[in-house]
């Protein structure tokens, strides 16, 4: 019993889990995701642009892309997409991408639930190698959503 409360508080402390309400109809959230002509909007932490954004959106296909943070710095991500149900659900893998060699890989889950004219999106990422890694990836992604959510309201009234 000891030992399964351990695993179970070493995975939870190795998954990040963030639920947000966004201003936007399911659909238009999810489009979010779909496609390069949106994330170059909103992907990335606050003040952060888009240089390069590919995506291959089909299960099976890849993505490709570079966040630059306001010091010029940038900062390379790739995946491969698992499952997509338009417009419920979307998974992939993610890696950074450091000198042009991929790292550590793990499990993006996104759950999109419709609530008329808003949605709630629940991202899960795992595993991370560390309570501090998940705990960066959580203040980044944090921003990204806030840019989302604001890309997405201006996308509902538009």
């Amino acid at each position: 019993m000891l030992l399964s409360s351990s695993a179970a508080l070493l995975a939870a402390d190795r998954e990040l889990i963030i639920t947000r309400n966004l201003p936007a109809p399911r659909h238009l959230v999810f489009a979010a995701w779909s496609s390069a002509e949106h994330q170059v909007h909103w992907m990335g932490p606050k003040d952060f642009t888009v240089p390069s954004c590919e995506i291959d959106f089909r299960v099976g296909g890849a993505y490709r892309a570079c966040i630059r943070s306001p010091e010029g710095q940038d900062y390379w991500m790739r995946g491969h997409y698992r499952e997509i149900v338009t417009p419920e659900k979307l998974v992939f893998t993610f890696a950074w991408e450091e000198d042009g060699e991929r790292g550590l890989e793990n499990l993006v889950t996104i759950q999109f639930a419709d609530l008329g004219d808003s949605t709630r999106m629940v991202f899960r990422q795992a595993p991370f190698q560390s309570s501090a890694e998940r705990d960066s990836h959580h203040g980044g992604w944090s921003e990204c959503f806030d840019r989302l959510a604001a890309y997405a309201s201006r996308a509902a009234t538009h």
